[in-house]
């Protein structure tokens, strides 16, 4: 085991998919010689070469392009969005030729490209830095969507994104880029926990209130857990990892078992992927719920500034609501203080 941080992680993987391939191909915004404005690409220019790690023109649907032009040839090309909001450019690409082009040619063409894309707040930036825009492309099918959000992870899903022969988009909480964890590098492509890309991950054991989360806000949801605890309540914590396909034996498993859902993401509430769980999960596991899923997220309103952020996005205090309102307990909600009846 070596202890990283999420961004040398992810740095790691991409050197043991270039080491393993090398039609693995980087391209991005300063990527190359500056290593990427998060430094998730440091040192892999000098180490092989501006062919393979390729600084691209400020031109999100060139890039895009000029990776559909690779994969037909039989590259791999992994590119990065240099910030979430600034996807939108290349969002004509990736939806109509990228999604669509292995079943347009009868299987014959496939597109094994990874679209890496920094995502979520909580770093005091400014709009188009910040956003949450997962629910775009889960909506969108013939892509694979994942976020990760832990370094072990991040080291293992970025390699099996790039092996994966389907389009994948790789979403990187940016707020925990500098947190650390132990991983092992002698794992295989499915990681010490032998789990492939699709499949969610218990992160704690719980019996009265099933958690659901992923990429920034699984930390949080585990401190929630502890935190609940202390008042003698046992959260399940589920950290997603796969958000297309969702990993629905798992959720379906926690939630016959505790018979309650909460749902966190920051992105807004309104057709959030939070709202798609809460649907499915009711019509898979109805006569098992004791209470409606309740989502915890961030609001229908555009990214606010930096001053605001922290009330925007969901904290341990909003999560705990969450669960309050799924027990029953008093909450933000009900309009009943505690000890009241």
């Amino acid at each position: 085991m070596t202890e990283m941080t999420f961004a040398k992680a992810i740095n790691a993987g991409l050197r043991r998919a270039m080491e393993r391939d090398s039609k693995v191909v980087l391209m991005g915004e300063d990527i190359g010689k500056l290593g990427g404005v998060f430094r998730i690409t440091d040192g892999l220019q000098k180490d092989f070469g501006a062919h393979r790690v390729i600084d691209t023109p400020l031109a999100e649907s060139g890039i895009m392009g000029t990776a559909i032009g690779m994969a037909y040839r039989g590259y791999r090309p992994v590119i990065e969005i240099q910030f979430d909001g600034f996807v939108y450019p290349a969002f004509d690409q990736i939806v109509s030729q990228v999604a669509k082009l292995h079943f347009r040619t009868l299987g014959r063409v496939r597109m094994p490209i990874t679209i890496r894309i920094p995502f979520g707040g909580g770093i005091g930036s400014p709009e188009h830095h910040s956003e949450s825009p997962e629910a775009y492309f889960v909506h969108t099918a013939g892509l694979r969507v994942v976020s990760v959000s832990n370094p072990q992870d991040a080291f293992s899903m970025i390699q099996q994104a790039i092996a994966c022969d389907d389009p994948v988009v790789f979403f990187e909480p940016k707020r925990r880029y500098h947190d650390k964890g132990d991983v092992d590098e002698s794992a295989g492509l499915e990681g010490p926990a032998g789990l492939g890309m699709d499949t969610a991950r218990v992160a704690a054991q719980g019996t009265d209130v099933t958690l659901v989360a992923y990429g920034p806000l699984v930390k949080t949801c585990l401190d929630a857990a502890v935190a609940a605890s202390d008042e003698g309540v046992s959260v399940e914590v589920i950290d997603l990892r796969s958000l297309s396909p969702v990993d629905y034996p798992t959720l379906e498993t926690s939630v016959r078992k505790t018979g309650r859902l909460v749902i966190a993401h920051e992105a807004s509430q309104t057709a959030g992927l939070g709202a798609e769980l809460a649907a499915a999960i009711t019509e898979r596991c109805f006569y098992y719920l004791e209470h409606a899923p309740v989502r915890v997220t961030g609001f229908d309103v555009p990214y606010p500034n930096s001053r605001l952020e922290t009330h925007h996005l969901p904290d341990l205090d909003r999560i705990l609501d969450g669960v309050d309102r799924a027990l029953g307990r008093p909450n933000s909600l009900s309009g009943i203080e505690e000890g009241e009846e």
